[in-house]
């Protein structure tokens, strides 16, 4: 397949519908989990223009950085710290519309203002988090979090991982 990404305007919803097989298109064949990080979050990003997207996973006892797009970031978080630790110990998605207003939030970039944290879970086990911040308000609803439940739904794992 060719690694060219159609991005098209409309609804958020239509924007998923249209993203989403060309996802699951580019990463398929691909056996590497990294790779496919990686062009997860970099079609997200291309995509939607959100402020940062990536995805961190868990490595013992805490959330470790993994392939994302935007600026610096955080390079470890522990379990119940900011809305990442604290999608990981909840074991559930969350959306927060101001992240000033999250007890503990984790300012990786002062110009985050909202978030939304999908974890990837496999056989009952929280392996990582999806993270995607936005520079504006409320950026973040549940059409996010179908849309990007169904994207998490298309990694495949290693027995590797």
């Amino acid at each position: 397949m060719s690694e060219d990404l159609t991005i098209i305007k409309g609804t958020k919803a239509e924007q998923y519908r249209a993203l989403i097989p060309q996802i699951d298109a580019l990463i398929g064949g691909e056996p590497d989990l990294i790779a496919n990080l990686a062009n997860i979050v970099a079609a997200l990003r291309e995509q939607f223009g959100w402020l940062w997207v990536g995805f961190y996973l868990v490595k013992q006892d805490e959330l470790v950085l993994a392939p994302f797009q935007g600026p610096v970031a955080c390079t470890r978080i522990r379990k119940g710290r900011g809305v990442c630790g604290t999608a990981w110990q909840e074991m559930k998605a969350l959306i927060v519309p101001d992240v000033s207003a999250f007890p503990g939030h984790i300012a990786c970039s002062s110009l985050s203002r909202s978030e939304i944290v999908m974890p990837l879970i496999r056989e009952g086990k929280l392996l990582g988090v999806l993270d995607a911040d936005s520079s504006t308000l409320s950026a973040f609803d549940t059409v996010d979090q179908e849309y990007l439940s169904q994207i998490l739904s298309l990694i495949r794992l290693s027995k590797n991982v």
